[in-house]
């Protein structure tokens, strides 16, 4: 402002349009970014818990029997073998109002005995410590039964959907609860494929994010996982094969058609036979899926069929039948790749087939293993500050991460908790499936909140930020650190 005659009407000009056109917009444009970039974080985080959830150690081909727990509607019960087929169910009424603990006992005892049940998965809905006593007496009177606290998050949305009504069509809705709780212990991959991935619950302001967004990478996150671990092709269901790269609905509809009407895949060349699938379709699916106890050795690994020739040098070259040198590291250690590297077949793709020889079928996945609830916990007021509990980790944030203890609430590890070391993101230490060794630090009973700690004594094992975890053995497959973000088959 220079004191000229129309200074002060530019100055009244400019700052009207600032307060009337620029700063709205401005305003508007900024929480827009910031809303969006926020949106970005709680996607990439439900993602993030997915994919841990997805790729869950398995318990494998046992004889499973899971309960629904519930107070006035019963223990809902279903016994599923070793391939997950439902063989049994019934419903118990041990708790209010009946309290029939004994009666109870015995038919869980019956069915127990009947099937040769190894495992007991209980969901982890109301009820569910209660229940867990209930699992605690048939497992004294049956010593070698394991119990197992499952999420059953999203079962319900499952039981009452129009797959569940086609895989079990004469059974409650309540029942098929309890199967999928029993199922998604064997292979929780297999069995959460089938439900919405927004329905399992992981995640945070998932009402709030963009829905397309989140179903677009929620969907991604599946089918990298499906990949990652590969589809047994002759047990698979069709929710679990439509997640294959490649295979549509429709497709995987036919693939179990052909398989119901002709038995058994024996090769990975038969899906050519199969209605609507071409050549496209099956170079970009044959990777992913395996074939046990076929024909071709090589169906069982990730190694693509186009990449078969090359696979025959190797065979030729280490001299040994292929039997011989599938899993053999220190045979095919001593094979240079390089000979092998030919026009349309790189370096990398060569050192690609290797890797996959050497441990066939591999499971990326950790081996199975049970975390035990401290008996007398059971409610939040049951808990002392000091106490030192095992948890099933149900959440993570990048504030920190929810820890299940068997009291119907989760406690907090706030990332300053998780480590003795700097901790930026809680997934740096821990996802969800974990079991850790907690601390509790803090037990606000009428606000439910219970604070948690990692970061333990000398008598609780301290240890650094990627060590003070107390993991599941791993006897195959990566470290949980290296989930797959983008797996392919290898030699596509």
């Amino acid at each position: 402002h220079q004191g000229r005659a129309a200074d002060d009407l530019l100055r009244k000009c400019v700052g009207w349009t600032w307060r009337v056109k620029l700063a709205l917009s401005t305003e508007r444009d900024l929480f827009a970014r910031l809303r969006e970039s926020a949106e970005l974080v709680a996607i990439q985080v439900f993602g993030n818990n997915i994919r841990d959830l997805l790729l869950a150690a398995p318990a494998g081909p046992r004889v499973v029997m899971g309960l629904d727990p519930g107070i006035r509607t019963g223990v809902k019960v279903a016994v599923v073998d070793a391939t997950g087929k439902l063989v049994d169910t019934a419903t118990v009424f041990p708790h209010e109002p009946r309290r029939d603990w004994e009666g109870s006992l015995h038919t869980l005892e019956g069915l127990c005995r009947k099937h040769g049940v190894q495992l007991i998965a209980i969901g982890n809905g109301t009820a569910s410590r209660e229940t867990d006593k209930l699992a605690a007496d048939v497992i004294k009177r049956h010593p070698g039964i394991q119990k197992v606290v499952v999420s059953e998050a999203g079962a319900s949305v499952y039981s009452a959907s129009e797959f569940a009504s086609l895989e079990m069509p004469d059974v409650d809705v309540s029942l098929r609860g309890a199967a999928s709780i029993a199922r998604r212990l064997q292979d929780p991959l297999a069995e959460l494929v089938k439900i919405d991935p927004k329905s399992i619950g992981v995640g945070q302001y998932q009402h709030d994010v963009n829905q397309s967004e989140l179903a677009r990478t929620l969907d991604s996150v599946v089918e990298d996982c499906v990949n990652a671990v590969g589809v047994d092709l002759n047990t698979a269901s069709v929710p679990l094969l439509s997640r294959v790269s490649g295979l549509s609905g429709v497709v995987a509809k036919a693939v179990v058609r052909w398989r119901e009407s002709h038995g058994a895949f024996r090769h990975r060349r038969q899906l050519l036979d199969v209605s609507g699938l071409g050549p496209k379709t099956f170079e970009q699916a044959a990777g992913f899926l395996r074939i046990r106890g076929g024909d071709d050795p090589l169906d069982m690994t990730g190694v693509h069929p186009e990449s078969y020739p090359v696979v025959q040098k190797i065979i030729a070259a280490a001299g040994l039948p292929v039997h011989e040198v599938l899993g053999r590291a220190e045979v095919l250690g001593r094979l240079r790749p390089e000979q092998f590297a030919a026009d349309g077949v790189g370096l990398i793709t060569v050192k690609d087939i290797l890797r996959e020889l050497e441990k066939p079928g591999r499971d990326p996945r950790p081996d199975f293993q049970v975390a035990r609830f401290n008996d007398g916990v059971e409610d939040i007021t049951d808990l002392r500050e000091g106490m030192i509990l095992e948890g099933t980790v149900s959440n993570v944030a990048q504030f920190g991460a929810f820890v299940d203890l068997g009291v119907h609430q989760d406690g907090l590890v706030h990332v300053s908790q998780l480590s003795h070391k700097f901790v930026q993101d809680a997934r740096e230490v821990v996802k969800a499936g974990d079991i850790v060794k907690v601390r509790v630090v803090e037990v606000d009973v009428a606000r439910k909140r219970i604070g948690l700690s990692m970061r333990l004594d000398a008598a609780g094992a301290a240890r650094g930020p990627r060590e003070n975890r107390f993991e599941p053995a791993r006897g195959k497959g990566p470290s949980r650190a290296a989930a797959p973000a983008a797996p392919s088959s290898t030699a596509m």
